[in-house]
C-alpha cells in the first residue's frame, strides 16, 4: 500500500481520481485542494476517513508542500486554473497556480526524490482544422492559444526541464475533454444538463462546430493510475478515448436523452479565440502500457453522466445562479 498525495484533489477530475483510487486499489490519499470556487469538499463525501484526508491550502504554498512530500510515496497532479473563459477575464490566477504551484511542487519532488505525475491538458497543442485528419501526439509542437493553455504548456516544460536539469522522477499525461459526474456547472457539458433539468433552454457558442475528443473522467482515472505503475520517467502519455463530437452533437443529444426536442437550445456570442478541433492519438498509452478506456460508447456515457446530476441537484445547485448571471452578462 502506497501513500498518494494528489493535488486538486476536490476538483472535477482530482476527484473522480480519488474516487478510482479508493475503488480500485488499497493506497491512502491525502487530496490538496485550495477549495476555490472549483474545489468542492462535497465531491469526496462519503470516501472511508481512514484512506481519504483533505487539506485545505495552496499549491504555491511551498512550507505546506514541503510538509505534505516528506510524507507522499507518490504524486499526482490535478491543482489547475482550468476555464478558457475565466483565463481570457483575468490571467493572473492561472500563472500563480499553473506556472509558479508546479514550480513549488517539482522543487519539492527534488527535494525528497518523491514519483511525480503531471496532469496536463491536449489545448497545449492549438488546435486543428476541421477536416484535417490529423491528430495530436506526443511530438505534436506546442501552440496554446489562451492564458490557460499557455500557463499549462508552461507547467509541461517545467516539468521536463526539472526531469533533465535535476533527475526529478516525473511523467506527463496531455489529455482530452473529460466529461462525467462533479465537473463544475460552468462547464459545456454539465451547464446544459443542468440547463435542461431547469427548464433553461441550453447555450451553444457560434454555430457548434467546434470539436472536442471527449473521454469519460473515470477513463482518464484509470489511464493515470497505469502511467503511475509503469510508465517511463521522463516520458509523455496522451489519453483519449477516440471520443471525437462537435459541440452541436453534443447539445443535441443531450436534449434527445433528457426528452426534449433535439433542436431546443439558443446559439450565443462565440468565445474569443475559440479552438476548432482536438483530437488524440492515444497509440503510445495503449500499445506500451496496455491501456483501453472502458467508456467506449460516449452516448452511454453521457447518459451515465445525466442520470449522476439529475440525482444530485444539492451539489450542483449553489453554483448554477451565480453562473448563468455571469454568462448573461456576457450575452452568453
Amino acid at each position: 500500500m502506497s501513500h498518494l498525495l494528489v493535488t486538486g484533489g476536490a476538483g472535477f477530475i482530482g476527484s473522480n481520481f480519488v474516487h478510482h483510487v479508493v475503488a480500485h486499489t488499497d493506497h491512502t490519499v491525502t487530496a490538496l485542494d485550495k477549495l476555490t470556487y472549483a474545489g468542492n469538499e462535497a465531491s469526496l463525501a462519503g470516501l472511508p476517513e481512514d484512506r481519504v484526508n483533505l487539506v485545505v491550502g495552496d499549491i504555491a504554498d511551498a512550507e505546506l508542500v514541503d510538509s505534505l512530500f516528506a510524507k507522499a510515496d507518490a504524486v499526482v497532479h490535478y491543482a489547475a486554473e482550468s476555464h478558457n473563459d475565466n483565463s481570457l477575464h483575468d490571467p493572473r490566477p492561472f500563472l500563480d497556480t499553473n506556472i509558479i504551484g508546479t514550480y513549488t511542487l517539482l522543487e519539492a519532488a527534488r527535494k525528497y526524490d518523491t514519483r511525480l505525475h503531471h496532469i496536463s491538458t491536449d489545448e497545449v497543442y492549438g488546435d486543428l482544422e476541421l477536416d484535417d485528419p490529423a491528430r495530436f501526439t506526443e511530438n505534436t509542437p506546442y501552440n496554446p492559444s489562451s492564458p490557460y493553455s499557455s500557463t499549462k504548456a508552461g507547467s509541461d516544460l517545467l516539468v521536463r526541464a526539472w526531469v533533465r536539469s535535476f533527475g526529478v522522477r516525473a511523467t506527463i499525461s496531455n489529455c482530452s475533454n473529460n466529461y462525467g459526474p462533479y465537473q463544475h456547472v460552468e462547464k459545456f457539458i454539465p451547464r446544459q444538463i443542468t440547463n435542461a433539468i431547469r427548464g433553461i433552454r441550453p447555450k451553444l457558442y457560434g454555430k457548434g462546430e467546434n470539436v472536442r475528443d471527449w473521454i469519460h473522467a473515470d477513463d482518464h482515472s484509470s489511464a493515470v493510475l497505469t502511467i503511475l505503475d509503469k510508465g517511463e520517467i521522463g516520458e509523455t502519455y496522451l489519453i483519449g478515448a477516440d471520443g471525437e463530437k462537435d459541440n452541436k452533437t453534443v447539445v443535441e443529444l443531450i436534449l434527445q436523452l433528457m426528452g426534449h426536442e433535439p433542436d431546443a437550445y439558443d446559439h450565443v456570442t462565440d468565445r474569443a479565440g475559440h479552438d476548432l478541433r482536438y483530437a488524440i492519438d492515444s497509440t503510445k498509452l495503449r500499445t506500451e502500457l496496455g491501456w483501453t478506456p472502458s467508456f467506449q460508447d460516449f452516448e452511454a456515457g453521457l447518459a451515465a453522466t445525466i442520470d449522476w446530476y439529475r440525482a444530485n441537484e444539492a451539489w450542483w445547485a449553489p453554483a448554477k445562479d451565480g453562473v448563468e448571471a455571469f454568462y448573461a452578462s456576457k450575452g452568453q
